[in-house]
This record gives C-alpha cells, structure tokens and sequence, in this order.
C-alpha cells in the first residue's frame, strides 16, 4: 500500500482564548497543498512494527506519530500479522505544515484499507484525534474550518486557483513557546476569518488572500525576524498576500500567475533566506487515487 501525506497551510489562524485544561481555542481556515511524504506499509508474517525513515533525525520508534498510530489500529483491531512501514519524508519537518500529522492520517487511511476494516472517514478521524488535534483535518484534507482545539471541522469551498510559493527559513520553532508566550488582549489584531469563507463561497481568491492572518506571528516573527524578510520578499516579487503558517517558521505566499510565483521562487532561493523552497498547488478532494 502506497499513500501520499499531504502537507497543510493556514490561510488564517486566529487564537480566541485559553481553555481552563490549557489548550487554546482556535478558528483556523485549512489548506492542504499538493505537497506530500510518501508512506509505504506492508503486511508481515513477523509480529509488531518495523518503521524506516529516509532522514536519521525523524524518530522511527514510538516518537513518531506514524508508529503510534498504526500501533492504535493493532491493538484495537487485534490484528495478528505485523507491519513493514517506510516513511520518505519531503514536507519540512518542524515547519508549521503539519508534515507528522499527515503521515499519522495517511498511516490510519492505508491500515484501514489494508487489513479491510471497513472504517468510514469520520470513524478514522475520530481515532485520529487520540494522536493530534490536526490529525483529523489531514484524513479530511481540502480547504475547511476548524474550530474549537482544531477538531471541529467544517468543509469549504475550495480555494480559487493559484500557486503558493513556500519558503522555510533554517530554523526551528517550538509549538509550545509560542502558544505560551502568546498573549491575547484589546491590542491583537484578529483575522477575519467569516470574511475569508464568504471570500472563498464566492471564488474571490482577492478577497482570501487580503484578509489572510495569523495571530501567532505576533510571537514568532519578532524571535526570528527572517520570517518577516521572506513575507516581504514575496510580496515584492507579486504574491497577492504571504503569511506564516501554524506556529511557524515556513511562510507561504499566493500568486495568481505561474510565472511570477516561479520568478519569485528563484529570486527566494537566491536571497538564501529560505532553507527550503516549493512551489505548490492546493489539493482539493475529489483527485484520483494516486492522490490517496
């Protein structure tokens, strides 16, 4: 069994507040992108779970959230046999694309099939939760909201066509030092997050990208100020609008033309700013199986 995991962006993230059980309350608007790792699992006569990684600093034990969920389908399932699984990882790790989250639901989606379970989309993302709260939006993908710790999910139109230009920046970013030096009060500027789903109703890809934000950037860019840079830079070389994504540190910026969004890609890379450097396109479901 063969499965792409495909990467995710936020074209909004807004923090409403703070639960009294420390999560925070969010409303995100969610993109997946045609950008993905590929997961190849494989029944075994021999019992348990072999993981391979393609790179020696992604965990392959149970610090990897592919190994703890296909051990939560084998042990729920009580299925006898055991697991090859290799992991080729491409989505920038750490990057705010939700890249672990992906492979987890990719995991979830290719075990159901291969053993025939016969679990429907929304009983696999209810067990994806038990792993992350983005886990359940990478089963769904496409363009959604998501509410409340980001389990509740809602599908929306789809993101008008564009090319989305992704930079990561060699640093590193700590989901948690940003959410705990996160502070919402009278001076946060808020996205506007309504205005963004009667944009995308209406096919007004303008009408996205002016109202993209992203709360969290008021943590992450003055620590590691090269985000800002690379949002200027894309802006400067024709993206309608560029944003942070998740906690950060990869920025993405939208273009209505592949040619500018490729010319801005080569000026990116020769900034050095970035690290890494994409260009994608959104995934929207409904694709071919290949696509799975």
């Amino acid at each position: 069994m063969k499965l792409k995991a495909f990467a995710k962006i936020n074209l909004g993230l807004d923090v409403i507040g703070r639960r009294e059980d420390g999560y925070h309350q969010v409303r995100m608007i969610m993109q997946t992108i045609r950008m993905f790792d590929q997961l190849e699992i494989e029944k075994s006569r021999k019992p348990g779970i072999r993981l391979s990684v393609n790179l020696p600093y992604v965990p392959a034990d149970a610090g990897n959230l592919v190994y703890r969920a296909a051990s939560l389908m084998m042990e729920e399932f009580s299925l006898p046999q055991g697991l090859d699984i290799r992991l080729n990882k491409f989505i920038p790790v750490a990057a705010g694309m939700a890249g672990g989250s992906s492979d987890a639901a990719a995991a979830l989606v290719g075990i159901n099939r291969l053993f025939g379970l016969g679990l429907s989309r929304g009983e696999l993302m209810e067990r994806g939760l038990k792993l992350g709260a983005d886990v359940p939006y990478c089963i769904m993908r496409g363009t959604a909201l998501a509410e409340g710790i980001g389990e509740k999910l809602t599908r929306l139109s789809p993101l008008p066509p564009c090319y989305i230009l992704i930079g990561k920046p060699g640093v590193s970013v700590s989901t948690k030092y940003v959410y705990t030096n996160l502070k919402l009060d009278e001076t946060t500027v808020h996205p506007d997050i309504d205005g963004m789903v009667a944009a995308l109703k209406a096919g007004d890809l303008t009408g996205v990208t002016e109202k993209m934000g992203n709360v969290l950037e008021s943590v992450t860019i003055p620590r590691y100020p090269v985000i800002e840079k690379i949002k200027d830079l894309m802006k400067e070389t024709g993206a309608l609008n560029a944003l942070m994504s998740g906690s950060g540190p990869t920025v993405f910026g939208i273009f209505d033309d592949r040619e500018k969004a490729r010319q801005a890609q080569q000026r990116l890379r020769e900034s050095r700013l970035a690290r890494q450097v994409f260009l994608a396109e959104a995934f929207h479901n409904g694709g071919t199986e290949d696509d799975q």
